[in-house]
């Protein structure tokens, strides 16, 4: 069918940073950040014009460093973060800082997409989350559904909470938390979570996941070993306050229950080489997306762990005496998981896989090689699901 046809994009950078717009859910908008060492990096503001099936892009520079990770404001549809590398007396720090894009460039009032000659512009700096004592950050989250004010963000070993004051000119460090333990830990990754009046955060460290309490800063849960390799990625199940989902080197993802941390919920092994990032749909739980190394992109129906793992429950006026009976037959038995597409448009590793906030049936994949591919949701399953 041509409306499931995938919509691909050059960035001519190798590129690892991605980003849904999720402020303002009324356009179809990803930010795509990129990583050369040759040339000034920029910001790809990728505007999907889902009627027409074209992608409009603007650019902005990001002359301060390569992108290694880039996160929207939930509030502010002009405000994002990044994790940049820079060089000074010849050492590369990982920096993080948070910036504007230009008043114009906030809502899709674009240049046709073949003027490739538009004009390139420049972001604001607004603060940098300052971390000189606290090395190398590793990623910026917002606070889920909040007003844009609240930040945390992973620096080497520590977990740093920060409020963005003075019209978010100012980042003041609120609370903070350190990694103990032998030898260098240092975290990777990290996902805050939406439910708990966001009060709680997971993160990744080697092998190990914990959840953390942003209130007193001290460890709620620990899952050691959560992967037999280094733990790529985190999200939480949107419908479901304590499932969590992660993916790594060992070529797995896993979906834990952290009331019961022995042993994962199930797990998942359809990709050949490392998991770089697992995401949950946010309207529908059971649709779960994974990018590799391996060069695909998975979609997987989750259906026996989501929050609906009957599927829809049909009301019984609708149904009469004999359909009633088989519909209770048929109910009983939970369904069934299954992969429900495999992608294989990118070529090279894929560094980063999410969601439209716009549209729940739309997604976005990234491989480092700069291809951004914008798939569907196969239309016979969107009815299913639907119906």
């Amino acid at each position: 069918m041509e409306d499931d046809a995938p919509v691909i994009y050059g960035l001519e950078f190798q590129a690892r940073a991605l980003t849904p717009q999720t402020a303002e859910t009324d356009a179809i908008r990803f930010l795509v950040g990129t990583q050369s060492l040759k040339y000034d990096n920029q910001i790809h503001i990728i505007d999907f014009d889902d009627e027409n099936n074209i992608i409009n892009k603007n650019v902005l520079l990001h002359q301060v460093g390569e992108i290694w990770q880039i996160s929207a404001s939930p509030a502010d549809k002009g405000v994002l973060a990044t994790c940049y590398n820079r060089t000074s007396d010849s050492k590369v720090m990982t920096c993080a800082a948070v910036w504007r894009m230009p008043k114009e460039l906030e809502s899709g009032s674009h240049e046709s997409p073949d003027d490739s000659s538009s004009n390139t512009q420049t972001l604001e700096l607004l603060c940098h989350l300052d971390n000189t004592a606290r090395g190398n950050m590793a990623c910026v989250m917002w606070e889920p559904m909040g007003d844009g004010k609240k930040l945390i963000s992973l620096a080497d070993n520590h977990l740093l909470l920060w409020d963005l004051q003075e019209s978010s000119s100012k980042a003041v460090l609120s609370n903070s938390a350190a990694l103990e333990g032998k030898g260098q830990l240092k975290f990777t990754s990290g996902r805050w979570s939406p439910h708990h009046n966001c009060t709680q955060v997971a993160t990744a460290n080697d092998t190990t996941i914990r959840g953390w309490d942003t209130r007193s800063m001290r460890q709620i849960y620990c899952i050691e070993n959560a992967h037999g390799q280094l733990v790529r990625d985190l999200d939480f199940n949107p419908n479901k306050q304590y499932y969590l989902a992660s993916c790594g080197d060992d070529c797995k993802v896993k979906f834990w229950d952290t009331r019961n941390i022995n042993e994962p919920v199930k797990t998942l092994e359809e990709h050949s080489h490392w998991v770089w990032n697992v995401r949950y749909n946010h309207s529908h739980d059971q649709l779960v997306l994974t990018g590799s190394s391996d060069s695909r992109v998975i979609l997987s129906n989750m259906v026996s762990i989501s929050s609906e793992p009957f599927g829809h429950l049909v009301d019984d006026d609708e149904l009469s005496d004999q359909e009633d009976h088989h519909q209770e037959e048929k109910t009983k038995e939970p369904l069934q998981d299954s992969i429900i597409a495999t992608y294989e448009e990118h070529e090279d590793s894929v560094y980063a896989v999410e969601w439209s906030s716009a549209d729940p049936w739309l997604f976005a994949s990234l491989s480092y090689d700069g291809r951004l591919v914008i798939n569907r949701v196969p239309r016979t399953l969107k009815y299913h699901i639907l119906l």
